[in-house]
Formats: structure tokens, C-alpha cells, sequence
């Protein structure tokens, strides 16, 4: 018979859960293991609320483990750290992304790209190799192997989270890829928690920005909000049309099913079209426009703990955090609701040091 989560393990916790496909989030004591010689202890501070912990509490990717708490963009404060801990001190302020473990033997994790390693162990709704689920940020405290925290900037703002999964999640194929250079065109597709993040890093790496939208109401927040170049409806032919062939590479943050076809028509010969967004139906894929434009189409999911460091100084040093609206814990319920019909701009981040009380 398998252990309660409330005494699984020997330090208390209190967070969020959702316990069925409905979603609803509830208050949830569980437990936190005892911190290990590798592990940092940190009392949670503020949590971002990302469009995957939407589908993961309704079980629309088929892989939830109920209760789950949600939770992978989190910051916090050092409180415990183990023996053999050398990165972190108590008091030092950290992150977790949305991953907690990996095998580190095989060829990505060895190349700093754990996020791809096939026994890699996400930070919410998975089994650690205890046999315990984990739990992620909608709580009170974390415990965490230090190999998968983050050191946060001092001058990085922490309700700023969301770069520990919208940021790095297009900061990573911005820089694989190559759309990182100077004069670079680059198109965004979507402008929500994702786009609005690689439209920020887009333009400090020097690019020429285009974000392509259904919806001509996201003009002014894309070129007057945050800086955009240039604008696309993507359903004007005409507007399309006159851009043809312009752009090096699409970041493609959309998480609905849409057409691609569109979009190869913006790219340069040999461009690049990124998903990064995650619909949850398979998707068509015309394959003569890649051919006659030799034209490629990539994914990228998030990025290793060494380039997630590496993201997070590069945005203390450039000032670029994402557009937030703290909510208190209570609110999380109306907040998946808003997060459903992309009533927010463009994320939101949960005051859980303030608001979140067992």
C-alpha cells in the first residue's frame, strides 16, 4: 500500500493541488524530503503560473500523477543546504525550472543539455528515484538537488520566474539557431508568456523584430509595449504577402493548432521555423514549401541548467524581465480560467511567500 504524500517524508509542506481532471486547485499538505548532502532546502517566494500547468492539472497531455502541484518557474531563499553542498550558502537566492534530475552519464547531459537526457525527471508530477512524486512551486518550500538549481541575479527582480521556463524556453533556440546576431530578422509567432519573452530577448541581441498574430488588437502592445519592429495579421494575404521571404527565422510560441504554410512564406531561403509551443493535436506539415525554400522546420524545449544560468545573467545585465500580474494563491483557480482565454499579459506569478498560509 503505498505511503500517504503527507508522511513520505520527515519535513512538512503546504501548497496547491489539483487532484482530478477538473483542475481545481485546493490547499494540500504533503511533504518535502530531509535535505541531503547534495541538496539545497529554499522557502519558495514567488511561482509563475505557466500555460503547462494548465494542461498538466487537467491531464491533457495524458501524463498527470494525482495530486499534482503545479509549479515549474519558482524563487526562493536558501534555508538548509547539505554537506557537501558547494555552490549555495543559506540566504542566497535561487531558482528551479522545470527540471530536478537527470542521468547524468549519457551524451546530452554530458554536453550541458539535460533537458534532453531520456531519464530526465521534471520538477512537478513525476517519480524521483525514491519512488516519491515530486511537487512543484505552488508551495511553501523546495528541496532540490543543487545540480538543478539556479543562482538568481541580486539585481534580478524575483517575481521575475517566469524566466526560469517562458524565458529560457525562447532564449535557448534564439541562440542554438543562430537568430542571436546583430541585424538578424526575426518573426515571433504568438504574443503571450512565450512570445512576449522572445520578442525582450530578440531585440537585445540586435535583431529586427516581427511578431505575427491572428489578432490586430496586439499591435500596439507588441511595437509601442515592448518594442517590436513591425507587426503582422496573419490571416491579411495582403500583409503576408508583402513580406514574403524577409525573415531568417519564426519562433513559433503558438500553443493551439494552427497552419504552417503561412509562415514558410516569410522565410528567407534556408529559414528557420522554431516550435516552441506545445498544441495538443498533431499538426499537418506541408512539406513543398520546405523544399523549395530549403527551409527547415525545429523544436526546442527548454534548455540545460548551465544555459538557464547563463539566461538569467544575461537578462540582470540587459534588464529584461517578463511582464507580470501577481496574484495571491487563492486567486489561482480564477487565474487558469483567465490563462484559458489569454486574459493576462502576459503571465502570471503567485505572491506565494505572502499569501500562501497553512
Amino acid at each position: 500500500m503505498a505511503t500517504s504524500p503527507e508522511i513520505e517524508h520527515p519535513v512538512k509542506a503546504f501548497g496547491y493541488a489539483a487532484s482530478d481532471t477538473s483542475g481545481t486547485l485546493s490547499p494540500f499538505n504533503f511533504s518535502r524530503r530531509a535535505t541531503g548532502d547534495n541538496d539545497v532546502q529554499f522557502k519558495v517566494i514567488f511561482c509563475g503560473v505557466c500555460h503547462s500547468d494548465l494542461h498538466m492539472v487537467k491531464n491533457e497531455w495524458g501524463m498527470t500523477q494525482y495530486p499534482v502541484v503545479p509549479g515549474h518557474e519558482f524563487v526562493g531563499v536558501v534555508t538548509e543546504i547539505g554537506e557537501k553542498v558547494q555552490k549555495f550558502k543559506i540566504g542566497d537566492k535561487v531558482g528551479v525550472g522545470c527540471l530536478i534530475g537527470s542521468c547524468r552519464q549519457c551524451d546530452n547531459c554530458a554536453n550541458d543539455l539535460e533537458i534532453y537526457c531520456p531519464e530526465q525527471l521534471q520538477t512537478y508530477s513525476t517519480t524521483y528515484y525514491d519512488g516519491t512524486t515530486t511537487y512543484g512551486g505552488y508551495s511553501d518550500i523546495m528541496v532540490a538537488n543543487e545540480n538543478y538549481v539556479v543562482r538568481w541575479p541580486e539585481n534580478l527582480p524575483m517575481e521575475a520566474a517566469p524566466l526560469l521556463c517562458a524565458g529560457i524556453t525562447t532564449y535557448s533556440p534564439l541562440r542554438y539557431y543562430g537568430l542571436d546576431k546583430n541585424g538578424m530578422h526575426v518573426g515571433v509567432a504568438g504574443l503571450g508568456g512565450l512570445g512576449h519573452m522572445a520578442v525582450k530577448f530578440a531585440k537585445a541581441f540586435g535583431a529586427k523584430v516581427t511578431v505575427i498574430s491572428t489578432s490586430i488588437s496586439k499591435q500596439d502592445e507588441a511595437i509601442e509595449g515592448l518594442g517590436a519592429d513591425a507587426f503582422l495579421v496573419s490571416k491579411d494575404q495582403e500583409q503576408m504577402q508583402a513580406a514574403a521571404s524577409t525573415m531568417d527565422g519564426i519562433i513559433d510560441t503558438i500553443s493551439a493548432n494552427h497552419p504552417f504554410a503561412p509562415l514558410f512564406t516569410l522565410l528567407k531561403t534556408n529559414g528557420k521555423l522554431v516550435m516552441v509551443g506545445g498544441p495538443e493535436k498533431p499538426q499537418e506539415l506541408p512539406i513543398w514549401p520546405l523544399l523549395i525554400g530549403r527551409k527547415m522546420v525545429a523544436g526546442s524545449a527548454i534548455g540545460g541548467i548551465k544555459e538557464t544560468q547563463e539566461m538569467v545573467d544575461f537578462a540582470a545585465q540587459n534588464n529584461i524581465t517578463p511582464d507580470v500580474e501577481i496574484i495571491p494563491v487563492d486567486y489561482i483557480n480564477t487565474a487558469m480560467e483567465r490563462l484559458l482565454k489569454s486574459d493576462v499579459k502576459y503571465r502570471f506569478v503567485i505572491d506565494i511567500a505572502n499569501t500562501l498560509k497553512a
